[in-house]
Order: structure tokens, then C-alpha cells, then sequence
């Protein structure tokens, strides 16, 4: 019995999990410059989410089309409360790039 990997084209994902993958998108100054010097909105996605699931992911969602995702896994910070230390969660970026002529307005899709 030999198994042969699907190619990224073939490859079929569940939609319950990539409902789930995207867990927020990022409003900030640095995420509305990056969208609009080449096209990307960011998200915050779950840990385990891959870059073939988040792509999935956004284009069932917004019915678009992605050009390309990067990815950045940014360490929580240790904070101090009072006597205790703590430590905020990490969290995992994805930068997903769309193709000329597609747009993803996020202020639009929440009305």
C-alpha cells in the first residue's frame, strides 16, 4: 500500500477547521501600512494553522483570491503584576498577500 501526497491543488481541507483558523483580523498602524504598500490584510491565526489552511481559509471566507501568505510567530511578552510575574499568550501573524484587482475590505464584511 503505497500513499501518495496530495499536491497542493488536490489537497482538500475541512470547512469546520477553516472556519476556525482565522481567529481575528489585526487593525493596527503597521498592519494598515503593510496592506497598503502591497495588497495584504493580517490576521491572527491559530498556532498550528498552515500556510495552505490560512490561504483556504481566506479565500472561503472573503471570496478572494491570495496570492501568497507569510507567517511570524511573535513570543508573549513577561509582564509584572504587582509582586507576581506573568506572561501574555504568543501569537501567531499571518500576512496574506492578495492578487492585483482583489480587495478584502474588513470594515465592510462586519456590517
Amino acid at each position: 500500500m503505497s500513499r501518495v501526497n496530495p499536491t497542493p491543488a488536490q489537497r482538500t481541507f475541512e470547512e469546520g477547521r477553516l472556519m476556525q483558523v482565522l481567529v481575528a483580523p489585526i487593525v493596527s498602524e503597521k498592519a494598515t501600512l503593510v496592506g497598503e504598500k502591497s495588497n495584504a490584510v493580517t490576521f491572527k491565526v491559530l498556532q498550528d494553522a498552515t500556510k495552505l489552511e490560512i490561504k483556504a481559509a481566506v479565500e472561503l471566507m472573503f471570496k478572494v483570491e491570495v496570492k501568497g501568505v507569510s507567517v511570524a510567530n511573535i513570543k508573549g511578552k513577561t509582564k509584572r503584576f504587582g509582586r507576581g510575574v506573568g506572561r501574555r499568550d504568543n501569537v501567531r501573524k499571518a500576512y496574506v498577500t492578495l492578487k492585483p484587482g482583489q480587495e478584502l475590505n474588513l470594515a465592510a464584511e462586519g456590517a
